[in-house]
């Protein structure tokens, strides 16, 4: 996950570069405002007792018609589902997690160790009060793929991921001079977080809307995270 080209001793360069960017921020913070406010709704609705037709016929969508335990496409598939929901499962995020700590730690990188631990740490904290609060039940029209136990809203591999893997995402990014390695990297670690959401839903263990809503959740957080870093660097460098 960490990769061997991380350098944030080159940090104030991307830094400098945002700031000459006058719609950046006011971009950042318009992001962040519009998913938390999707991710409020999704969460009211549910409290409401209000149901999304789209959770229906997208995960009906998913099976062979006919017969509900068999997901569509090639056999492949399922175990790809799998493997790929894996990426944003509890023993691999905290493997990682910790991997990424530990390097940090042992490179002096204490600061940004501590932004990766309240990313993850925290993303996992709301993630559970959201569950006991919504205490949305897991999907019953298909059968389930995978093992489950806790409530349904929000979908913990979506929001954890989004949090941890986009901070990591936007830090990394941090240390890269060019526009396009800053876009790829924040491009890739989305598509893995994207994957991981729809993964759970083609395995029926979430709502469609409990991925999304975890998606908005986790992606605002790591947003947080990073606003918070830029901020403390800043203070500290004036």
């Amino acid at each position: 996950m960490i990769c061997p080209r991380l350098r944030f001793e080159n940090v104030q360069v991307t830094g400098e570069a945002v700031r000459r960017v006058p719609w950046a921020w006011p971009a950042i913070v318009l992001l962040a405002v519009s998913l938390l406010g999707l991710g409020v709704h999704v969460a009211g609705e549910l409290l409401e007792g209000e149901h999304f037709g789209f959770d229906t016929a997208i995960l009906l969508a998913l099976r062979v018609p006919g017969d509900p335990a068999r997901p569509v496409g090639p056999e492949w598939l399922l175990q790809s589902a799998i493997d790929i929901s894996a990426l944003g499962g509890f023993t691999l995020m905290w493997l990682f997690g910790v991997a990424g700590l530990a390097f940090l730690l042992y490179a002096g990188k204490r600061a940004e160790a501590g932004w990766i631990a309240l990313s993850m740490i925290g993303s996992a904290v709301i993630d559970g009060v959201l569950k006991q609060w919504i205490a949305r039940p897991r999907p019953e029209l298909v059968p389930h793929l995978a093992l489950v136990r806790d409530p349904s809203f929000p979908s913990g591999h979506a929001m954890i991921s989004a949090a941890l893997y986009l901070t990591l995402a936007l830090m990394l990014a941090e240390a890269e001079r060019g526009l396009a390695a800053r876009v790829g990297l924040v491009a890739f670690f989305s598509l893995i977080v994207l994957l991981i959401g729809v993964s759970r839903v083609y395995l029926g263990v979430h709502w469609p809307s409990d991925v999304l809503a975890g998606w908005c959740f986790g992606a605002v957080w790591a947003l947080l995270v990073f606003a918070g870093n830029r901020w403390l660097r800043g203070r500290r460098a004036s």
